[in-house]
């Protein structure tokens, strides 16, 4: 029995399909459509207060002077705040409206005697997908308001999602 598959790629509207027929000679044919999301859409879930209103002076990383700052969340998700807690540590997904969006390289920290990067390999803002990754500490938790400590982002940033940073020992994850 002589057994076999293909791949044919094929483009729709939202993404690319890849039709897959297996095939057997003493046999039926299946295929399997499978579709690849190549757009979608991401939603607020909140924004960021912070005294940061001129991203040009703003620090690039936390430790390099980030504010203490407000995560302010729209009302449909305060049931998914119900167990963030003062102490606990969080990774916060910003959507970084004000970047650049079709910048693929940089000079890392904007040196122009450094040489040139590919975005994937830095932290520029600037990128196809301008998602930014901020670790932070709750300090204080009011409603829908959450103050974190040292946050780079400045007023007004998307908030898209917020993680637990994970605990070493996977009993308490």
């Amino acid at each position: 029995m002589l057994r076999g598959s293909a791949m044919n790629n094929v483009a729709g509207e939202s993404g690319v399909y890849a039709v897959r027929s297996d095939f057997c000679v003493r046999g039926r044919v299946a295929q399997t459509v499978i579709r690849y999301v190549t757009t979608f859409q991401l939603r607020a879930i909140g924004r960021v207060e912070s005294p940061l209103t001129n991203l040009d002076s703003a620090p690039r990383q936390p430790d390099e002077g980030a504010p203490a700052a407000w995560l302010v969340f729209e009302p449909e998700v305060r049931e998914a705040l119900a167990s963030v807690r003062p102490g606990d540590a969080i990774v916060v997904l910003t959507w970084l409206d004000r970047a650049q969006r079709d910048v693929l390289s940089v000079h890392p920290r904007g040196d122009e005697a450094r040489p040139m990067e590919g975005v994937f390999s830095t932290r520029s803002p600037h990128r196809p997908n301008p998602i930014g990754l901020h670790r932070v500490h709750v300090t204080a938790v009011e409603g829908l308001r959450v103050q974190v400590d040292r946050l780079e982002a400045v007023d007004g940033t998307p908030i898209v999602d917020v993680k637990p940073v994970l605990k070493e020992e996977i009993g308490l994850r």
